[in-house]
């Protein structure tokens, strides 16, 4: 017989509802839930994929132990045994973990990872943040106190919209959860709002725009500061919040003026100007800047500058501005001031970060011999040795290890190199609340989604983290639960709160975590979804400084390296999404790799045929780190001098069991970005303005 339940889709940013029609377990059938207040029946391909992702025959249904199954009592064991002897033998740091983008999406990551790195006890901890978003949290950090204080655009209600180095139309967004982005784009325009779009590429969402304005790749920052220059020289601030050092921004702004920026950003001086002035002007405006500015040499001056815009033409924390979402879970407020570099990885010296160091330090943390060399790894969802820089590093790096364990269900080009797989069960049988995706929505919303099907004797992920966790504890899961419902409780001064909650597991803690919150709710309320208001100025709340630092002097000093930049010769490689792929997930479901080959190379018809490049040939790519060979696909979408290939990709190393044709497998961009090129504020990676050279393969 069949049934129906819904939950909320993990597989993006977008957090939209699902309804699922179920026959013996087994997802039949997906559409949006049209009763998601949020979503409201919103579906993109990926999300309609679901059922096939969760019944995929390919992901694992028992531990892999030397890649033999085992039982789950056996694959803990070893685990256990193998991390505890290390730091035994070599000390803390010898152990890392790592962290992938898949944990932003689940309750498990976010919940109990820091208990592994309690158990643990090192400093060699490292995740997906430096790939893709580091520099929001260092500007946020220093701007505001508080490195997870990220406004988002208030896109519902703002009539002007600045976006660069985003393409939601095909990303479905980041760090904005909003469910059906390209609906609320055309909404903007509908109701007189203009739009307008910087991006290298024309993508979907620049030729959706009013305006689409090709800029230089890694040149953000010179362009923001341009506009900076412009609104403080013509006299269009608006400044409504307190701030500190607006002389030190002035002075830095001085030598940014639109007119010396333009060689190296390409946006024409009077471009630039027409657009600070329409912000200026606009009843609401927004200044939103995503992957494309964080993935760049000056990632956070970029994501900086973002929000001095918005702080200057006081459209910070106000509606139609950019805002601070009020999450359900949400409660107290750092105490601690912000800061960086707290320590340094033993190599390079890079700077921590939010606790963790740069991925682009992984490789030589493992390949340098010494005190605190990782001769151990735990992988927590990602992979890596494609999405990180320096992949064929990274994975030549993993062969050395003396030790890896991995929780993820499939193995993929990062898990074929872990001694114990510990695979989480399905969607379905697990329990979902957005806890980091919550923060970023452009209106304050909440959803939990109980299981749906019964998962047996199988652990849940929380469940699998937690026992990982106890096994460098010594304690059991519920022990660990109960020891941090209680020291949160009494922290909150709630102790009597203990009673009103279920036994010690997940899903009590999310229900404490949103008893606790601000909207006097149960976990149990935000079952199918709950409303909860369009976003509420709140900065007092937010703000843990006096007032706001509206040019910190960490931030003032990276302004000489930026002056100092300049454009690079030759080509540059840039990265693309695709709304049928995230990352390096889900290419084995045959409905999101079908059609015709997206993972090419895409260059302007003029270079291509200045380089007798044809469509469809076959163009050797090369850089600093290495090369590769790639279909090319001239196109008229991308600036002269720039080309782009998809992150993610490159299914042929040998050991995975993903089932990826050979012939769809594509190629790593991250072969040719450099590792030793990072932004040296965040640690972030260099994705964005890779120099790189063609040559056609005979």
């Amino acid at each position: 017989m069949s049934r129906t339940a819904t939950r909320t889709c993990p597989l993006c940013e977008a957090l939209c509802g699902l309804e699922l029609t179920l026959e013996d377990d087994r997802v039949v059938k997906v559409r949006g839930d049209r009763a998601d207040p949020f979503s409201k029946g919103f579906l993109c391909p990926k999300g309609a994929s679901f059922g096939r992702l969760d019944g995929d025959p390919r992901r694992l249904a028992a531990p892999l132990v030397d890649g033999a199954e085992t039982g789950w009592d056996e694959a803990f064991a070893a685990a256990g045994d193998a991390l505890r002897g290390i730091v035994e033998r070599y000390g803390k740091d010898a152990v890392a973990v790592y962290y992938g983008n898949p944990t932003a999406h689940s309750v498990a990551g976010t919940l109990y990872g820091p208990a592994i790195i309690r158990g643990i006890g090192t400093r060699n901890v490292f995740s997906a943040s430096t790939i893709d978003q580091m520099p929001k949290h260092v500007a946020a950090g220093y701007l505001f106190g508080d490195p997870l204080a990220i406004p988002v655009p208030d896109l519902d209600r703002t009539s002007y919209l600045l976006m660069l180095g985003a393409n939601p139309l095909e990303s479905n967004g980041s760090l904005c959860s909003a469910p059906d982005f390209p609906g609320r784009l055309k909404a903007l325009r509908r109701r007189g709002g203009r739009l307008t779009v910087v991006d290298p590429r024309r993508t979907r969402t620049a030729a959706l725009a009013d305006r689409h304005v090709p800029i230089r790749p890694g040149a953000d920052a010179w362009f923001l500061f341009a506009l900076v220059h412009t609104l403080l020289a013509e006299g269009l601030t608006n400044l409504r919040h307190e701030v500190d050092h607006l002389d030190r921004l002035r002075e830095l702004a001085a030598g940014f003026s639109p007119e010396e920026t333009e060689e190296l950003t390409g946006v024409p001086a009077a471009t630039t100007r027409l657009i600070a002035r329409e912000l200026a002007a606009a009843e609401t405006a927004a200044v939103y800047g995503r992957i494309g500015t964080c993935t760049q040499e000056f990632g956070t001056l970029a994501s900086w500058l973002v929000d001095v815009l918005n702080l200057l033409t006081g459209n910070l924390d106000r509606p139609g501005g950019a805002m601070f979402p009020k999450a359900a879970h949400s409660f107290g407020k750092r105490s601690r001031p912000y800061r960086t570099g707290r320590w340094h990885s033993r190599v390079r010296g890079l700077p921590e970060v939010n606790g963790e160091l740069p991925v682009a330090a992984l490789a030589e943390e493992i390949e340098t011999e010494g005190d605190g060399r990782i001769r151990a790894l735990i992988t927590i969802g990602g992979n890596p040795v494609l999405s990180a820089p320096g992949g064929d590093r990274i994975g030549k790096a993993l062969e050395n290890l003396e030790f890896m364990v991995s929780v993820d269900p499939y193995v993929n080009e990062t898990t074929a190199h872990a001694d114990v797989l510990l695979p989480p069960p399905p969607h379905t049988r697990s329990p979902h609340y957005d806890v980091a995706l919550l923060s970023f929505t452009v209106r304050n919303y909440a959803r939990y989604s109980p299981p749906v099907v019964d998962r047996g004797d199988r652990p849940s992920e929380a469940e699998i983290i937690a026992r990982l966790a106890g096994e460098l504890l010594g304690v059991t899961p519920a022990e660990l639960d109960e020891a941090i419902i209680q020291s949160t409780l009494k922290k909150a001064g709630r102790e009597d709160l203990r009673a009103e909650l279920g036994p010690p597991n997940v899903e009590t803690r999310l229900d404490m975590m949103v008893r606790l919150g601000p909207y006097d709710l149960t976990l149990a309320d935000l079952v199918g979804g709950r409303d909860l208001g369009p976003l509420q100025p709140r900065l007092p709340e937010v703000l843990v400084l006096d007032r706001v630092d509206l040019c910190p002097e960490i931030f003032a000093r990276d302004v000489a390296r930026l002056r100092a930049s300049r454009r690079p010769e030759g080509f540059v490689l840039i990265g693309r999404r695709h709304l049928r792929s995230n990352n390096s997930w889900m290419h084995h479901i045959p409905e999101l790799n079908s059609g015709s080959n997206t993972c090419t190379l895409r260059l302007h018809p003029d270079d291509a045929d200045a380089l007798g490049i044809k469509p469809g040939a076959t163009v050797r790519v090369s850089s600093r780190t290495g090369s590769l060979e790639v279909e090319a696909e001239p196109h008229e979408e991308i600036m002269r001098g720039v080309v782009s290939l998809p992150h993610g990709w490159g299914h042929t190393r040998p050991g995975t069991r993903l089932g990826i044709p050979a012939a769809r497998a594509g190629v790593s961009a991250n072969t040719l970005t450099d590792e030793s090129a990072i932004d040296v504020l965040s640690g972030n990676a260099v994705f964005n303005g890779v120099p790189v050279t063609l040559t056609p393969v005979p």
